[in-house]
């Protein structure tokens, strides 16, 4: 066992009530007050330098600098999520509804662990390493608002991980090129004429377009996509009248995801469902408009420089390595690896509830490993990224 994680192993106990504080008090998507709050609090007590920077919730710190180097940057979510817990843990959520159901708490604390580990060595690194505190994950917005508040400025590597329940606990998901998808949500409004449902000759009916619609998006993934190219179109949501049962609307809302790893697979999927959605409403005497009213977020792509220095940082700690699996989930970690090269991994936490579960766990055994990794996938990056 390496010296890093000895000593990571030592502040289990300090990172695990660290991390149970924060899953008590969840806070939703740019709602981080106080978990902004706490995390000051805690890197101010450890000598952690923070960034003047314009963020309402959120933050950024530094360690390092005292020698010349890379600036390499690591980062971590803080958001929770609107879920009712039922865990039953004597640690759970004292926000009704609201819940850390993705594990951002134990992504808080690993990542405040290797802040406290490297802050130990700091007069020794080569450079600055860099912690992202990043709200409003869940929503896509955050990775944004830290970026337009110069987060990325002059980091020359950036870093990152997920937990992952369906991996054993501590064990790290390494994997080169795409390992989360692109997403976009689309909205398709369907207008007819309404009427009277006891006379559906005299409407030009939205409902039944709408349903033909949804079922006809579905030949894009089934006989437009290579089954070789993973794509996901859902229709996740439909709004039609007003609950008459003798009432046909003259409008029916359609909302849905797209996920794709491929770019160009990405863009034709959009232009599918616009086509599709078209003829398929003009056939049934209907119109249609489709757009996409949320900001669509690139694949989490992971670099092959940045991932060889977190093989390498795994293989000088000694912790084992598994190739990672790639998910149609989504996460604005993508929009870092735009501006530089960058690693996202998976960190093992071995429990039976996924992500977004109201029973959703995590192994804490696991969060003093996954200190140990940020650490020195730190020291590798300032010596790699020179």
């Amino acid at each position: 066992m390496s010296e890093r994680v000895t000593e990571a192993q030592a502040l289990s106990d300090r990172l695990i009530a660290i991390r149970r504080e924060l899953h008590q008090h969840p806070e939703l998507s740019l709602e981080e007050i106080q978990t902004t709050a706490r995390l000051r609090q805690w890197l101010t007590e450890a000598g952690i330098r923070i960034l003047d920077l314009p963020l309402a919730t959120g933050l950024i710190a530094e360690v390092g600098g005292q020698q010349p180097g890379p600036t390499i940057a690591i980062r971590t979510d803080i958001d929770a999520l609107p879920i009712p817990e039922q865990t039953g843990l004597s640690f759970a959520s004292l926000t009704p509804g609201k819940m850390h159901a993705c594990g951002h708490d134990f992504h808080m604390a690993t990542v405040l662990g290797a802040a406290l580990l490297l802050k130990a060595e700091e007069a020794s690194l080569q450079g600055t390493v860099r912690f992202f505190f990043q709200p409003a994950e869940e929503i896509g917005a955050g990775a944004k608002l830290l970026i337009e508040a110069g987060a990325m400025a002059g980091v020359a590597a950036v870093f990152g991980a997920h937990n992952k329940p369906d991996l054993a606990a501590g064990l790290i998901g390494i994997k080169e090129g795409p390992l989360m998808s692109a997403v976009d949500s689309f909205l398709i409004e369907v207008t007819g004429v309404g009427g009277h449902g006891a006379l559906p000759h005299t409407t030009k009916d939205p409902v039944v377009a709408s349903a033909a619609i949804i079922l006809s998006l579905q030949t894009i993934v089934s006989r437009w996509a290579s089954p070789q190219e993973a794509a996901v179109v859902s229709v996740t949501t439909v709004r039609a009248g007003e609950g008459a049962h003798n009432v046909i609307p003259d409008r029916v809302t359609l909302k849905g995801t797209i996920r794709t790893f491929n770019t160009a697979v990405h863009e034709g999927v959009k232009e599918r469902i616009a086509e599709i959605a078209t003829s398929v409403a003009r056939a049934h005497g209907c119109t249609v408009s489709v757009s996409y009213p949320l900001q669509g977020l690139p694949s989490v792509n992971n670099h092959p420089a940045a991932v060889a220095v977190a093989q390498r940082a795994c293989e000088a700690l000694g912790l084992p390595v598994a190739e990672a699996v790639p998910t149609l989930a989504s996460e604005d970690f993508s929009l870092y690896q735009v501006e530089a090269p960058g690693c996202f991994v998976w960190i093992g936490t071995g429990c039976a509830f996924d992500w977004h579960h109201p029973e959703f766990r995590v192994d804490e055994g696991a969060m003093s490993r996954g200190a140990a990794y940020f650490a020195q996938v730190a020291v590798e990056a300032l010596a790699t990224f020179r």
